[in-house]
């Protein structure tokens, strides 16, 4: 191709049109035949990608209603056939969506799947995510406390998006064993972060204020008299 422009140039300062015309003639126009077809091959495509957009989005929403309406087996199984058939974006929610249905019937089955999506390599980053954090917000029912913490600990650094909500879970698995300190600790990491949302902020403000009702005051030394009590003499 360089060549060939090189020589366009070339004949053109010479005003030689004939005899460019004669030794490029079938390049040419297979060239603008192939700009013609592959302009009509793209509007086709569109077309196409269009139609299967709208499909989507109208089985997208008639599976989110299905799921709306309680009917959370019939919605899982909508939401699958969409992974199979629709395009990238509606396939990567419809995963989502698979799993979230499965968590009123079946927690386990949803924890695998949501487990499975957050391992998959092939799954977009941001919603692997996601993912992980829908499994733990499951697990805080079943997972033994200890068990859950030494799971989710490692999301709660700065790193993880959601780090705010995997804090204020893994409080809550401090909570249910007793450990009124540790929990005191995850929630304090979210009241004294600015950048935790609203809505986690005042979550983990309650509860702090709940653990620290609940810690007995630290007894007072020995031989120590009561404040206000003169020593004997």
């Amino acid at each position: 191709m360089t060549e060939f422009f090189r020589e366009v140039d070339e004949d053109v300062r010479r005003d030689r049109v004939v005899r460019l015309w004669t030794k490029y003639r079938y390049f040419l126009i297979a060239l603008a035949v192939l700009v013609v077809a592959g302009t009509g091959g793209w509007r086709l495509y569109g077309h196409y990608r269009d139609e299967a957009a709208q499909a989507a989005s109208a089985n997208y929403e008639a599976a989110a209603q299905l799921s709306r309406d309680g009917k959370s087996a019939e919605a899982a199984a909508a939401f699958d056939a969409l992974t199979k058939t629709a395009p990238k974006g509606y396939a990567i929610l419809a995963r989502l969506r698979a799993a979230d249905a499965r968590a009123a019937s079946d927690p386990q089955a949803a924890i695998a799947a949501y487990e499975t999506l957050a391992a998959d390599p092939g799954f977009d980053p941001d919603f692997k995510d996601f993912a992980k954090l829908r499994a733990a917000m499951l697990r805080i029912d079943s997972d033994d406390p200890l068990d859950f913490e030494r799971r989710f600990a490692p999301l709660a650094s700065d790193t993880f998006p959601y780090r705010h909500q995997i804090r204020e879970l893994l409080g809550l698995a401090a909570l249910k064993r007793s450990a009124f300190d540790t929990a005191g600790r995850w929630f304090d990491g979210i009241v004294s972060d600015p950048r935790a949302p609203a809505g986690a902020h005042m979550r983990a403000q309650a509860l702090l204020g709940l653990v620290q009702s609940t810690v007995p005051p630290a007894n007072p030394q020995a031989g120590t008299p009561p404040p206000g009590d003169a020593p004997a003499k």
